[in-house]
């Protein structure tokens, strides 16, 4: 295993993450003696960074996490996330960053993850109704105390992160970014390496799109949410497998599977960024960790970049609702 440093942060984790979310919802059916398999293949092949949020499975991921990791708590960097409020039914309520709920969030992740301190505590998303100097200045109070070890930002504005660093150090940063979502190239990127903030890129395989597996969206379980994704929609589907067919030709040419090549191209964008590849499956992790051993010439970086330049991708990350709260 490789390792890399958030940022400027002390904080060093496994060059690769583990995506903890389908293991309890969104993407189709789920199986928690799998999944704990696979955490525990993870950690055995030196995967030390693991990403849940309270949101998942409405507080279930967390509790598998924290089941997985209760005899190898010393091995892991755990991050967690709130703000992003539901319902016990599961229906999306809005975002709280008010710092009563900051402390009230807190609290119970670390009942239900059994640990007695977080080491990344991410703000899931921006609340736009309350200063982010608020919400930091309650997440900072929970480092002084001991219930969190470094602070981190999800899908935040360029200006955003920088208030919220001034209030506090922001080690990490996260949000989508692939071959498929170059977005954050424009802006945060750039900010976050002038800052010192670690870059956590999310779905760095277009959520499984860029993988090859898929070639309709009949393809995807009933209950999975993709099928309401506007890049997986029938249209922007047939547009954006171009991309997967350019992936896999070139693959091809290296010896690797479409995955390992789409995840190296992330690894490559620089030492400052630590992707956290989402599966519930021991066979894609143990694909996605091979990815590590492909090593990308310019040439081959240069080709990639001619398959899917920036703003390439057909249709929105997310339904236009769910993009609101995003970049704020």
């Amino acid at each position: 295993m490789q390792y890399r440093r958030l940022g400027s942060s002390s904080l060093v984790v496994s060059a690769v993450g583990l995506g903890c979310m389908g293991m309890s919802e969104f993407y189709g059916e789920t199986d928690e003696s799998e999944s704990t398999a696979t955490i525990h293949r993870a950690l055995d092949q030196g995967v030390t960074f693991l990403d849940t949020a309270d949101m998942y499975g409405l507080g279930r991921n967390e509790e598998l996490v924290g089941r997985a990791l209760r005899s190898r708590r010393h091995e892991t960097i755990i991050a967690t996330k709130f703000g992003n409020v539901r319902s016990a039914d599961g229906a999306f309520l809005g975002v709280n960053g008010r710092p009563e709920y900051v402390r009230q969030a807190c609290e119970a992740s670390l009942r239900r993850l059994g640990i007695a301190a977080i080491d990344l505590y991410y703000q899931h998303r921006v609340d736009p109704k309350v200063p982010i100097e608020e919400t930091v200045g309650a997440m900072a109070r929970l480092v002084e105390e001991g219930k969190v070890r470094y602070l981190g930002l999800s899908e935040a504005g360029e200006g955003t992160l920088r208030r919220a660093h001034a209030t506090h150090p922001i080690a990490a940063l996260q949000t989508e970014y692939s071959l498929w979502t170059r977005d954050p190239e424009e802006g945060i990127l750039p900010a976050c390496r002038e800052l010192g903030i670690g870059f956590v890129p999310y779905s760095p395989l277009g959520r499984g799109f860029l993988t090859g597996r898929f070639h309709s969206t009949g393809d995807l379980e009933t209950k999975d949410f993709r099928r309401f994704s506007p890049r997986f929609q029938e249209e922007n589907f047939k547009k954006n497998l171009a991309i997967v067919k350019g992936i896999e030709a070139l693959a091809g040419e290296r010896g690797c599977t479409p995955a390992q090549l789409a995840l190296a191209w992330v690894l490559a964008q620089g030492e400052d960024l630590v992707p956290i590849p989402g599966t519930k499956k021991r066979a894609y992790l143990d694909q996605n960790l091979g990815a590590l051993e492909v090593a990308l010439s310019a040439e081959d970086l240069r080709r990639l970049d001619q398959v899917a330049p920036r703003g390439v991708t057909a249709g929105t990350r997310y339904p236009e609702a769910h993009m609101k709260a995003v970049g704020i």
